[in-house]
This record gives C-alpha cells, structure tokens and sequence, in this order.
C-alpha cells in the first residue's frame, strides 16, 4: 500500500524500496519471541494510524525472512501472534526488508527468503532510518 507519506526516494540497493514514515528495526529472532512481537505490533500499529511502515531484520533476525519463519512465535495475550501481526503488516502495506551483510554473516542466502522481501544493503539502512519520521531499534 503506498500512500501519500511515502517519500518518493528510492534506495541504492538492487530491490531498491521507498523510505517510510515508521522503521522498526530488528536485531533478535526466534530465541527472544518478546522483542518479535513487540516489534510487529509497532509496526501495525504505526500502519493502523495510517503511516508507511518497514520492519528491518537484522543480526539473527533475518531468520524471520524464511516462508513460515514466524509461525508459532507467540507469547500469549493481550498479543497476537507474531504470524498474525505479519499477515496484517504486509496487508495493510508494511514492507520487510532483510540486511544482506546479515544473511551472508549467518550463512543463509535471499533464495532462501520469502520472495516478497527486499535485501537491502548497510547504505539502505541508513536511508531509511534518516528519512523516517519515527523509528524502534529491538535489539
């Protein structure tokens, strides 16, 4: 969903993205489901107030670019699911972006991603985060 707010720069990186309004960034993955959800439930909810949203993973959380990564990861109410934030998050327009310093770092490769993710480079991080008008680094 691209809206009005998106800023209409695109990064240098081979799937190059707009910027977005909310960028929450994320360091962990599945060994610390707290910091999983409570990153995806921010970036709904920035979604929900009707701002452009991208979710970076970073560091071992680019094991959650996996098809089905999130499936199971939930730590009970009043939070969804993380598999249900996701599914919310790219319906109502969220985008997930992956390091690919991180990928290779972990030995792990796009092909291995879910193909609707952007790797992205270290210059787009900063791109990102620089033109958001709010950002969240979980780590």
């Amino acid at each position: 969903m691209n809206t009005s707010q998106d800023i209409l720069i695109t990064l240098s990186g081979e799937n190059s993205m707009p910027t977005t309004d909310f960028v929450a960034t994320l360091f962990d993955g599945r060994s610390n489901p707290n910091k999983v959800t409570v990153a995806f439930t921010m970036a709904v909810n920035a979604l929900k107030k009707g701002h452009s949203a991208t979710i970076i993973l970073m560091v071992e959380a680019v094991e959650l670019g996996k098809p089905d990564a999130t499936k199971g990861l939930d730590i009970g109410a009043p939070f969804d699911p993380v598999s249900a934030l996701l599914g919310k998050f790219l319906e109502m327009g969220g985008r997930i972006a992956i390091c690919a310093s991180c990928l290779q770092h972990n030995g792990m490769q796009p092909a291995d991603m879910a193909p609707e993710y952007a790797i992205i480079t270290a210059a787009d991080v900063i791109d990102l985060l620089m033109h958001a008008k709010g950002s969240l680094q979980v780590s």
